[in-house]
Formats: C-alpha cells, structure tokens, sequence
C-alpha cells in the first residue's frame, strides 16, 4: 500500500503541530493530548510510511525530510477538513465549530468582549479562543494559519499598512472607521476649543504610543509642520492618561483606548480639526467565510463594529 493512502487527518495534524510549536510536548499540549500518545502515535505512522518523521537533536526533536512534507501539505488538508466539518455543523445547527481570533490591544478591553458574550449568548457550541497581537503580527497568524480572523487598524496615508503587500492573497474587510483623539491637560489653554489643530500643539512634550501609532504621529506632525518631541513611550493607557493628568506631555489615542481607561480627573478629550482617524479591518483567508463557525463569527463582528467609535469629547 502506497503510503499517502496510510495518512491520516490526525497524523496530518499532529505532524503540523510540531511544526508549529517546536516540540513533542509542546504539540500535545496544543492539541490535548498527552506526550506518550503522541510519542506512541509517531511511532506508528513511522511504521505505515517506512520512515521516520521526527529525529532527535539534542533535548529536542526536529522534523525529517519526511515531516517536513508532510507539515507541508498538511496546513491546506487540516483547512480544508476543518470547513468540512463546519459546514457539518451548519447542518446541525452550529451546536460545534472553532473559531481563533487575533485582534490589537485596545479591541481587546472593548470590542472582544462584546463578541464573545454576543457569540455565546448564540452560539453557544462555538468555541474562540484569542491571542492579543499588533495588525502585521496579527495578519501573519492569519497567513500562518495560526488565527482564523485578525482584527487590524490602519491610518490614511500610512507608510507601513498592514493591509497591502503583506495581507496579499487574504481577504481584508473595513469594519468601520475609528476616530482619533487628543488628550490634553484640563489645565491647557486648547482644552475649551471644540476641536484642536495638530499643528498649535508643536511646542509640547508628546506621549507616544506603539510603534505604528507613534509612526502615525510623526506623519501628522510632519504634515502640521513640526516635528513632536516625544518625552515617554508606553503602550499602557492607563499610563498614558496617568502622565496627562500630571501634566507631563500631551497625547494621541484612538477612541477604542480611551473607551478602555476612561477619561480621569484632570484629562480633557479633543477631536482633531481634521477629524483624524483610522479603519478598522477583519483580515481572513479567501475561504474562510465557507466555514459557519467562521461565518457566524464575522457577521456578529460586523454588527458590533457597524457604527464609528467616538467618545463625548467634553468629558473631562
């Protein structure tokens, strides 16, 4: 007997697990199962293919030329079985299916959330799991085939933008548009102005963000004339309105973020004179609608993303 007529899906997937994780253990804890049976497993598609698929190197293990075939082909095999069995579920009512999410911080207090609870309020037989990571990490899981769906933000004119070359090939859906907003000491001679123009804020020590937030800032300061001297870097919200409200600097943050810290004592939020702003996206592969667990993901998604962020911009 041929040995592709000996393969099977779970060979395929634990083979593709190893290649993923980088270990007998780590691939069984991945896939639930214990190091001995997929020790004990190896051993058996060893004998039914005439060769080994792993070898040792050292503490570790690696694969052969044999597993790295196999690892090859089985990421679109494992896809294609995994919408099979989603349409499977389709017909029964989506009581089962997998769904793997990836999405940036500030969607992670505010956004999912919202879909989880909306998700297992009804489908209660759909289980997501999540992983937090920035748009070009979290558009890469997809392209891996580590995530099912990215949720990812991109800025007008960004030099770096997630969704053009590197998202080649994937499906990427806008969501909806995010405003961005300044943050200001209550004590700054703009904080009473309706809306704030970038450009009247070039004398100030700036808060930055993540490096794709800080890069959007530099752009905007760039066409306002200027150049930001940026005096703190922090990913932390919560810091980020810390050092406001003590009068250490000024700040850009997109609504999702301020929604997730509030707005403290000493803080006011501005628009922009431009309304500035970037765009929400979901990144799939081609095909991932086909599967119902997936589909029914997005068109949840899609409902709680339909209206544009924004936040009162006379809290303070």
């Amino acid at each position: 007997m041929s040995a592709e007529l000996d393969l099977d899906s779970h060979s395929l997937r634990v083979v593709d697990a190893i290649a993923e994780h980088g270990s007998i253990t780590a691939a069984a804890d991945a896939l639930g199962y214990s190091q001995p049976a997929i020790s004990q497993h190896l051993k058996r598609l060893d004998q039914r293919i005439g060769m080994p698929v792993v070898e040792r190197v050292g503490r570790g293990v690696r694969l052969t030329e044999a597993g790295l075939v196999l690892a090859r082909h089985a990421r679109p095999v494992i896809r294609a079985l995994d919408a099979a069995a989603g349409e499977l579920a389709e017909l029964t009512g989506l009581r089962s299916g997998r769904v793997r999410l990836a999405a940036f911080p500030s969607a992670s207090p505010t956004i999912v959330p919202r879909l989880l609870a909306a998700m297992t309020a009804r489908h209660p037989g759909i289980n997501i799991s999540y992983i937090e990571a920035e748009p070009p990490e979290a558009v890469s899981a997809v392209r891996e085939g580590k995530a099912d769906l990215a949720l990812t933000f991109s800025y007008p004119g960004d030099r770096v933008d997630p969704h053009t070359e590197s998202a080649h090939g994937l499906r990427a859906e806008v969501l909806s548009r995010e405003e961005m907003m300044l943050v200001l000491p209550a004590g700054h001679e703009r904080a009473a102005s309706e809306t704030v123009d970038v450009a009247t804020l070039a004398g100030e020590a700036w808060i930055a963000g993540c490096p794709r937030c800080r890069g959007h800032l530099l752009e905007l300061c760039d066409a306002g004339g200027f150049t930001p001297r940026i005096g703190y870097e922090t990913d932390n919200f919560l810091a980020v309105m810390s050092m406001v409200a003590a009068g250490l600097g000024v700040a850009m943050l997109p609504t999702l973020a301020i929604e997730s810290a509030g707005t403290p004592a000493g803080v006011v939020v501005r628009p922009t004179s431009n309304r500035n702003h970037r765009t929400i996206h979901v990144v799939t592969t081609p095909g991932a609608t086909h599967v119902p667990a997936i589909a029914a993901t997005l068109r949840v998604l899609e409902e709680l993303t339909t209206t544009p962020t924004g936040v009162d911009a006379s809290t303070n």
